[in-house]
């Protein structure tokens, strides 16, 4: 008896052991709950500054290089990464601690920040893992996750914007470390619905596809869903004169060698007489030493986006090419950077009356995105919003070449539009206006005779490294065996 005594207590000894080595094995310092709240803040500030930049704006002819040459200017670019992934792993678990608490507020937040980075992962590469990815946290061995085909990352962008919306739409409560919209859950519905047009119109190449059903949906949300109303509803990240809080561009040195205005960007506002000219922009040097003042439109020049870059270098050297306006360098506020915003909203709408989408007047919807497009300025463009002001926006409308009802065909009017996405969109949109030319084609985009516009970008190399039999698979369904290329021509392009 005493024996059996001795081992019930030294397997009771070794069971109290073990459990008491699982509770020191927990590291105090690594919290495995906390509240969605505190990594809001980081999602919304990556995902608002995500992709900005210079690099688009040599691929959408605004800017051009002299001091080597630009892939982007040239279209010679090659692979592309799967950062965005990265990202979504604070999305996933934001998601994640949402559903803990049961706050359905953090969770659709959460269905909008997914999509936004799946949309421009299928919009870089085509095919991407969706259904099976950011699943390594759950998975107890590691699985390659397959390639969902394009159609369905769509359509699941589009499930998980329409999600989002509906489950805002029975919360009425406040999100706490929103720096968007300091928790006012209807903007956030606004800027939800706003983007999932954007989608849909990305989508027009496939309006005939029963299955997506894009007119019957883009109708159904301006119908009877909360839309931006104004400037103000737009979601948009404010930046403050404090260090980590500053405008992203606020310092960079590339504004002060080789980076140049690209001729026909400012061609098209010359042409228009536009006045956001003198927002983007700085006088020649020559045009400057000649007295020539701020609102003279002769005064701006670029350099051809199709010449070598050192024909270009020695143009500016003459002191006969703009750069880009001081303020997006010198001032550590200058301007927020606008996810989806109502100028562009409403110019969406435009096209989709004119494509036959849903009845209305285009000409309202098209006035009101160009107004808001110069009243943005209006506000933001310190000592330059007298040039912008809501007089002068309506004599710009005024004129034929921008006056969307001059058109005379359906195709005319879309390019008006398009052209008033792509002008509103410096250092705004990253690669948004790209993406119009390859669903469009327009507006046409300069290039050295020969070479041809890519279509996408080359899959990440650790994907052959780490996922082979996925990522080929992928290419073959989409591409054909072995043509990877950015040539190749995806899904929603055709």
């Amino acid at each position: 008896m005493k024996k059996l005594i001795i081992i019930g207590i030294t397997v009771l000894t070794g069971f109290s052991s073990c459990k008491k080595l699982a509770e020191i094995n927990i590291d105090p310092n690594r919290v495995t709950e906390t509240h969605p709240q505190l990594l809001l803040t980081q999602i919304e500030w990556d995902a608002f500054r995500y992709n900005n930049g210079t690099s688009p704006l040599y691929a959408e002819k605004k800017l051009v290089q002299t001091d080597g040459e630009s892939t982007e200017q040239y279209y010679k670019w090659d692979r592309s990464n799967f950062t965005p992934y990265s990202k979504m792993r604070d999305v996933t678990k934001m998601m994640e601690e949402a559903k803990r608490i049961n706050s359905n507020a953090y969770l659709a937040l959460g269905k909008f920040f997914r999509a936004s980075y799946f949309l421009n992962l299928t919009l870089t590469f085509g095919d991407v893992p969706y259904s099976q990815s950011l699943q390594g946290e759950t998975q107890e061995t590691y699985i390659p996750p397959v390639y969902d085909a394009q159609k369905d990352v769509f359509k699941g962008i589009l499930a998980e914007l329409k999600e989002a919306n509906e489950l805002l739409s029975k919360e009425n409560t406040i999100i706490t470390g929103d720096i968007i919209y300091k928790g006012d859950l209807e903007k956030w519905r606004k800027a939800i619905n706003a983007f999932r047009l954007k989608v849909l119109m990305l989508l027009s190449k496939k309006e005939a596809d029963a299955d997506l059903a894009i007119k019957a949906a883009f109708s159904q949300i301006v119908a009877n869903e909360p839309l931006l109303a104004s400037n103000d509803d737009d979601a948009q990240l404010v930046f403050l004169d404090q260090e980590g809080n500053r405008y992203p561009e606020f310092n960079s040195s590339g504004y002060g060698s080789g980076m140049y205005m690209d001729s026909t960007f400012i061609r098209r506002l010359q042409d228009r007489e536009d006045p956001r000219l003198f927002i983007f922009c700085t006088r020649t040097k020559n045009a400057e030493d000649a007295g020539l003042e701020i609102d003279d439109f002769t005064a701006y020049e670029g350099g051809d986006p199709a010449a070598p870059y050192s024909e270009v270098n020695t143009k500016a050297a003459l002191g006969k090419t703009s750069k880009v306006n001081n303020r997006y360098h010198k001032d550590p506020t200058t301007e927020p950077m606008v996810l989806i915003g109502y100028a562009e909203q409403e110019l969406i709408i435009a096209e989709a009356i004119v494509r036959g989408w849903l009845a209305g007047n285009a000409d309202d919807h098209y006035n009101a995105g160009v107004k808001a497009s110069f009243k943005f300025y209006e506000k933001y463009a310190k000592g330059l919003g007298s040039y912008v002001s809501e007089s002068i926006a309506t004599a710009y409308l005024g004129k034929n070449i921008n006056n969307l009802a001059a058109a005379a065909t359906t195709e005319g009017q879309i390019e008006k539009i398009i052209m008033q996405r792509y002008l509103r969109s410096f250092l705004q949109s990253p690669w948004g206006p790209f993406f119009d030319h390859l669903r469009t084609g327009y507006p046409a985009f300069r290039r050295p005779a020969g070479v041809n516009i890519p279509f996408r970008w080359i899959y990440p190399q650790a994907e052959y490294n780490n996922n082979a039999g996925n990522v080929g698979e992928a290419i073959k369904r989409q591409f054909g065996e072995g043509n990877d290329k950015i040539s190749a021509q995806p899904w929603w392009t055709k």
